[in-house]
C-alpha cells in the first residue's frame, strides 16, 4: 500500500478485510479483517508487481487489490485447513 500511510493502510485494510469477509462468506472479527486486508494487499501488490511491473495506484486500487489479496489468503486458508 505504497503511499497511504499506516492509518490509511489499517483503514483500507479493515474496509478490504470486511469485503473479502462477506464475499468468501466468513466471520472474523475486525483485527482479523484488518490484518487480512493488510496482509493481502502485500501478497497482491506482489503478484502484480511480479506479472506486470507496477501495481494499482490510488486509494480505490489501493481497495481493490486488497480484497483480491484477502479472498485470495481466505481461499488458501481454507485449502490448507479444510472445510470441516
Amino acid at each position: 500500500m505504497e503511499g497511504i500511510g499506516w492509518i490509511g493502510a489499517i483503514i483500507i485494510g479493515g474496509i478490504a478485510g470486511w469485503i473479502a469477509e462477506k464475499i468468501m462468506k466468513t466471520d472474523h472479527n475486525m483485527l482479523m479483517n484488518i490484518v487480512m486486508g493488510i496482509v493481502g494487499a502485500l501478497v497482491a501488490n506482489a503478484i502484480l508487481f511480479f506479472i506486470f511491473g507496477n501495481t494499482l495506484g490510488g486509494v480505490i486500487g489501493q481497495l481493490i487489490v486488497a480484497v483480491i489479496g484477502a479472498c485470495l489468503l481466505i481461499w488458501i486458508f481454507r485449502a490448507i485447513r479444510g472445510r470441516g
